[in-house]
């Protein structure tokens, strides 16, 4: 088992920035990837970044490119997202998640969520 505490959301302003983070504990040896969804009122979850924790590969959903930094502290067992000149359309709950592998199977953890509201 893997669990996930979010934490850094709030209210910011159009432009600002802000910096999620998401800390495992449990079975952390066996997460192979971690990221961040979100899901805005109305709207299905997407996928917002995501790393690879073998060779760090990045994936992030074009709108966030070039504003949205997905990295990670292996000794704090924590991925982070940061967050720059966020858009109103930013607004939503952000999501966690680790992939563990377990036998060959992959299981999905998620964090609670975490409020990122953006004003403007």
């Amino acid at each position: 088992q893997v669990q996930l505490v979010e934490s850094g959301g709030g209210l910011v302003q159009a432009g600002g920035s802000l910096r999620l983070s998401c800390a495992a504990s449990g079975s952390t040896f066996s997460i192979r990837s971690m990221g961040w969804y979100r899901q805005a009122p109305g709207k299905q979850r997407e996928l917002v970044a995501t790393l690879s924790t073998s060779g760090g590969s990045t994936n992030y959903v074009d709108s966030v490119k070039g504003r949205f930094t997905i990295s990670r502290d292996d000794a704090k067992n924590t991925v982070y997202l940061q967050m720059s000149s966020l858009k109103p359309e930013d607004t939503a709950v952000y999501y966690c998640h680790a992939d563990a592998t377990r036998y060959n199977l992959v299981t999905r953890f998620w964090g609670q969520g975490t409020q990122v509201t953006v004003s403007s």
